[in-house]
């Protein structure tokens, strides 16, 4: 299969990136000082991501927020341009085909889909709400991330770093007009920044230039974004698990929940909306091994009586914390207190149940 290129293709494998197929991508996984060391200069400085493989769509037409309503459980009522949020695509059974970011923007909304189902989001989108157009951009994406990255950015605009969390704006960034967004996928503060294509490489060597900023692969942005206890989807969520057994309740509106203003109306309402009420026979959990070895997904959960309770989502050992974590989809039914275990190769490893996240996330709101 032609794997697809960023961007900064050429950039990786000038810095020595070791590159891996991703979603379709060559992406770069990690560079020469190594996935943990890159974990850890993002928590201490900062880290430049390429990003450019998720799908970035415009969408235009009359009315394109009110119509959106009809595809994502969100309310575009009191929600001014400029600001971002967290959103789900469903599936007509309740069953999360996507997660994704909607942005506000004068005269259109702006959002970023997950890489490996591009071209199923934008049907789906299509066949959802007919009377919009969905535009899948071609710009390239960059996320500078840690407790640097506002200083960094703000050698380059110091207006951009006055954005709160989850907001966005247009800046000149070193004669580049840029989209910037205070948000990210690490848990530490930071923006995401779409640019032309034609720009991206001149912007992330600039960036780089900065002594607080070096490239970071893939592998520690995943390793990143599991201690901020937050989901991958095709992993932790996917088209077979629901908001409320994912955690991801607090996703629907307030007003497109029961007895909402705007009550019901999108994909799987009635299915996610009974859940709410009733309770999700499954739940995401965080659990931390006792036993320093570390416990990958797919791993079985079993409680102190060797019944099977559930399965690890997603595992590493954290760079962090330097202990195992994971996140697990628990049944209903195990007590937050009960004795767990996870049968790695066979032998039963203690676990504990703690509250997400793992690490702290340290947004600026």
């Amino acid at each position: 299969m032609t794997l697809a290129h960023t961007p900064l293709r050429a950039l990786h494998a000038e810095l020595g990136a070791r590159l891996t197929a991703f979603a379709g991508f060559e992406m770069p996984l990690q560079y020469g000082e190594g996935l943990k060391a890159e974990h850890l200069w993002t928590r201490a400085h900062a880290g430049l991501f390429d990003v450019s493989h998720m799908g970035q769509v415009r969408v235009t037409g009359e009315a394109p927020n009110t119509a959106l309503e009809a595809a994502l459980p969100v309310d575009f009522d009191g929600w001014p341009a400029g600001l971002q949020r967290y959103t789900l695509l469903l599936a007509d059974d309740g069953g999360i085909v996507d997660d994704l970011m909607a942005l506000r923007l004068a005269g259109e909304v702006r959002l970023v889909v997950n890489a490996s189902g591009r071209e199923r989001d934008l049907a789906r989108l299509h066949a959802l709400c007919p009377g919009l157009a969905f535009e899948l951009l071609g710009d390239a994406l960059l996320a500078l991330q840690g407790p640097a990255a506002e200083e960094v950015l703000g050698w380059l605009s110091p207006g951009a770093v006055q954005l709160a969390f989850m907001r966005a704006g247009w800046f000149d960034l070193d004669g580049t007009r840029a989209l910037v967004t205070r948000s990210g996928y690490t848990g530490e503060d930071g923006f995401e920044i779409a640019v032309p294509r034609d720009r991206a490489e001149a912007l992330a060597r600039r960036l780089l230039a900065h002594p607080d900023v070096k490239p970071i692969g893939l592998g520690a942005r995943d390793t990143l974004r599991l201690e901020a206890g937050l989901p991958l989807h095709g992993q932790d969520i996917d088209a077979t698990t629901s908001p409320a057994e994912s955690g991801l309740a607090w996703a629907i509106a307030r007003s497109r929940r029961a007895s909402g203003s705007k009550a019901g109306g999108f994909p799987g309402a009635a299915s996610v909306l009974s859940e709410g009420e009733s309770g999700a026979r499954r739940r995401l959990v965080g659990l931390v091994g006792l036993e320093g070895v570390p416990i990958r997904a797919g791993t079985a959960i079993v409680d102190g009586a060797g019944a099977e309770a559930g399965l690890v989502t997603s595992g590493t050992m954290s760079p962090t914390l330097n202990q195992p974590i994971c996140l697990a989809r628990i049944d209903r039914s195990v007590a937050d207190d009960a004795s767990l275990a996870a049968l790695v190769r066979g032998q039963a490893r203690a676990v504990r149940r703690v509250a997400l996240p793992f690490v702290p996330k340290r947004y600026r709101r």
